[in-house]
């Protein structure tokens, strides 16, 4: 049984029964490489390969095990020599250019997979993805996410559904809506709940215009009870503590998932390094670090142009690289959060009039944004 706590928030405590998150992670990886040995056995069997897009994507996105990303791209080259242009196979090519970003790539290959017949649900969903990613369409967008999160046995629209009223300034619906659907799981998988959870901790941590560190910690701390393992989860919360001073909890949170290959667990042991006083550990997390975020640039550039940005702002201290970054990330998604990153990259590289620009130019694609962050 494991139990939420937020005592901010109007839901107190919301209990689910579980399955312990590391023996879930230990099923995922098993499920995962049977999927694996059925497509190389048979790629073209239905369902497959849609299967191992989504155990990859579990894989990556709490496991932090980026090499996902590595193996969607060899499954969707495998698929289309094996299925070449039929709509099932395409709209696979989609889904996984959508997971690192490609989102113009996602978009045309949607519209080849409509033409040759792909199922019309998926390719729906697909693109409500896409256009909530890089901000196109949102009203569309918004009505779309409102009926499939109504739809019965759909629980997990609303997780979507919460981070798209988070974007628009919604940040009260959105809690609510991540709320209910804690409320309403129906499973034992632990993957769904950590995600609510995490974004809850987003939420209260980034979101909104005067963040709440203590109660972002509470559920990034919630996200970490359902699934130890999850480091995403682990790395915002040590970010909390660090800046709370308390360098031994963040050393101990981060230390356990080092070796998981996300640089962002070696970019803030270096940050716990230097608040220790220890610059000879700082500088070879940093040049870990370093390295990982240009290995993972130079295979994915748009699936971490954010992330590398942010890095190479702070510890990583290359403001013209940071710049460069996060330009190219909102040309690729120019959200509210895009524009932000580039405008501070653009200060902390010198260039005025390119900041004047963008925030002239955020201010008339999210209006609505603007008039929220006013009422916050």
């Amino acid at each position: 049984m494991t139990q939420f706590e937020d005592g901010d928030s109007a839901s107190n405590a919301l209990r689910l029964a579980l399955t312990d998150g590391a023996i879930a992670v230990v099923n995922l990886q098993s499920a995962r490489q049977r999927s694996w040995n059925r497509f190389w056995r048979a790629p073209e069997q239905p369902g497959i390969a849609e299967l191992i897009v989504e155990q990859e994507q579990l894989t990556a996105q709490f496991v932090g095990d980026l090499s996902a990303f590595d193996r969607l791209e060899m499954l969707a080259n495998e698929l289309a020599r094996a299925e070449f242009e039929s709509g099932r196979a395409l709209l696979v090519a989609a889904q996984v250019a959508c997971s690192t970003h490609r989102f113009a790539e996602a978009r045309a290959g949607v519209a080849q997979a409509r033409l040759r017949g792909a199922e019309s649900d998926a390719i729906d969903r697909l693109m409500l993805s896409i256009d909530q990613a890089t901000g196109d369409n949102l009203p569309s967008v918004l009505a779309g996410r409102c009926e499939r999160a109504a739809r019965p046995g759909l629980w997990g629209e609303r997780i979507p559904l919460g981070a798209l009223l988070a974007d628009l300034g919604e940040f009260a619906e959105a809690e609510k809506t991540y709320l209910d659907a804690l409320r309403e799981y129906p499973d034992v998988s632990p993957f769904a709940p950590a995600w609510v959870c995490f974004q809850l901790g987003v939420l209260w941590g980034e979101s909104v215009s005067t963040p709440l560190p203590d109660r972002a910690a509470q559920w990034y701390r919630n996200a970490i009870d359902v699934l130890p393992c999850y480091v995403k989860a682990r790395v915002h919360l040590a970010e909390i503590c660090l800046d709370r001073g308390d360098v031994a909890e963040a050393r101990a949170l981060l230390t356990p998932v080092l070796e998981c290959g996300d640089p962002e667990v070696a970019w803030r042991l270096a940050d716990v390094a230097q608040a220790s006083g220890d610059d000879a550990e700082a500088s070879r997390h940093l040049a870990a670090a370093r390295s990982g975020f240009e290995a993972l640039l130079a295979k994915h550039p748009l699936a971490f142009a954010d992330h590398g940005a942010e890095f190479y702002a702070g510890s990583g201290s290359d403001p013209s690289r940071a710049y460069e970054l996060a330009q190219l990330n909102l040309a690729n998604r120019p959200t509210p959060r895009a524009f932000e990153q580039a405008h501070s990259t653009a200060l902390a590289a010198g260039d005025q009039r390119g900041a004047n620009a963008l925030l002239v130019r955020s201010r008339e694609c999210w209006p609505l944004q603007e008039r929220a962050n006013a009422r916050a």
